[in-house]
């Protein structure tokens, strides 16, 4: 195996994958799997895929075999769960009045969420733009920043993701996607991510964050930047910056009269067990991507939410999308605000945490695989190695951990090779993480 593409987990070349699909599937599912994988552009991470689903609910996908599996994945669009019953209603309500409207004409739906969303954001972020996607909206904030500052350099850290078109792999520092590329968006520059278990310059903020340091450095040297984009905290294996970090970058930025983007797209909307993960770290970004939880796992929608000084490019379409103002996507995320609230999913997936935190800490102390845990909300990453001392990563465990998950009801993504990324639906209660544990603590049991 190409160990350089085993950065997010499951590569669809891996012998342990083909092994695991001849125990696991059956002739039906592989025959469509075959048609799928006919017509299908193949692509790494996606197709060939593992495993073909028939349904959907609350913490579960169903596939077309009878298998129930606990999804600690979901793409990140699950956090509410499947087939939520208030976002499934709120949608077929609006989808029998307005299902579609047209550029140029706006509708109360789409206006209600902006306005919500204003009011949620914090400091200034009170004007909004909705596009179908992730990607988009970090298209539009790069163009946004373009525009304001009359400058055209952006500054991101290395195994950031941002999405994957041209202009936010260019700005995304995974090897994954933009290998073989060529050429990436003119003017984009990359400086050293914050990473708690491994940073070069050795235990993460004991170094007094030299990692800014060279970002100062770099901005200084580039008068012509105008953002620096950073995802608030890494998804996929779970990076937390230090408490001070962001302040720090706040005050750099403002050094050098340039613009804060945070991409909060896997991770808003109670992730965290914050509304947006910029309130755990006490300032306010120029501007703030947010989608994916936004549509409640239904609908794919994403908005750029910036401050209101930034509010200046009348003149140039900076997404004019079809689905721009859609009253679908807007009808879910509004369903998703309000379950949010009314069912004090905050508040619960800060009580999840704490259990499932203890829960994988008595893991680390059974198994000296474990190196290091990670965790922030109901967001996990659990990092394997071969040996405490030198942390040399154990990838080829981690595999056979997943896929021994998988085959007993419990689905989740590696990232990085040897980090388990446990993302549960925030409605999780103890019994089912219980049993998610329990298959983890199997897992590990077997490797041994």
């Amino acid at each position: 195996m190409n160990n350089n593409l085993n950065t997010e987990g499951d590569i669809n070349l891996s012998p342990l994958r083909k092994n695991w699909k001849n125990k696991n599937i059956d002739r039906s599912t592989e025959k469509i799997l075959n048609e799928d994988e006919k017509y299908f552009l193949h692509q790494s991470l996606s197709t060939p895929c593992l495993n073909v689903l028939k349904s959907a609910e609350g913490i579960y996908i169903n596939d077309i075999q009878g298998n129930k599996i606990m999804d600690f994945h979901g793409n990140n669009v699950h956090q509410l769960g499947y087939k939520n019953e208030s976002i499934i209603k709120a949608i077929k309500k609006e989808i029998d009045i307005l299902p579609f409207s047209p550029r140029r004409y706006t509708n109360l739906k789409s206006i209600k969420l902006a306005k919500r969303l204003a009011e949620l954001a914090p400091g200034d972020l009170n004007k909004v733009l909705f596009a179908p996607g992730g990607s988009e909206a970090v298209s539009m904030a790069l163009k946004l920043a373009r525009k304001v500052t009359g400058k055209f350099k952006v500054i991101s850290l290395w195994d950031s993701f941002h999405g994957a078109t041209l202009d936010a792999i260019s700005v995304g520092g995974e090897a994954v996607f933009k290998k073989g590329m060529g050429p990436m968006l003119t003017g984009t520059e990359h400086i050293l991510a914050v990473n708690n278990y491994r940073c070069i310059f050795g235990e993460c903020s004991s170094c007094g964050l030299k990692c800014l340091d060279h970002f100062d450095y770099v901005l200084d040297k580039s008068p012509d930047t105008a953002a620096v984009i950073i995802e608030t905290i890494r998804n996929t294996d779970v990076q937390l910056p230090p408490k001070n970090y962001f302040k720090r970058v706040r005050e750099i930025c403002d050094k050098h009269n340039v613009l804060l983007i945070l991409d909060e797209i896997p991770i808003a909307f109670g992730r965290t067990a914050k509304m947006f993960a910029v309130e755990n770290y006490g300032i306010v970004p120029d501007m703030l991507i947010v989608g994916k939880g936004l549509g409640g796992g239904v609908f794919p929608l994403s908005a750029l939410i910036a401050d209101v000084r930034l509010d200046t490019a009348d003149d140039i379409s900076l997404g004019h999308f079809t689905h721009e103002k859609t009253p679908l996507g807007a009808a879910a995320g509004l369903a998703v605000i309000d379950y949010i609230e009314e069912y004090n999913i905050l508040e619960h997936t800060q009580e999840m945490h704490i259990y499932m935190k203890n829960k994988l800490y008595a893991l680390k102390d059974k198994y000296n695989i474990i190196g290091d845990i990670r965790g922030i909300g109901l967001l996990f990453g659990v990092e394997l190695v071969k040996d405490r001392e030198s942390r040399e990563k154990a990838e080829s465990e981690a595999e056979k951990v997943m896929y021994y998950a998988l085959e007993n009801g419990l689905n989740f993504k590696i990232s990085k090779g040897n980090v388990l990324s446990l993302s549960p639906p925030l409605i999780i209660n103890k019994k089912q993480i219980d049993k998610a544990i329990s298959i983890i603590d199997n897992a590990f049991k077997r490797l041994e």
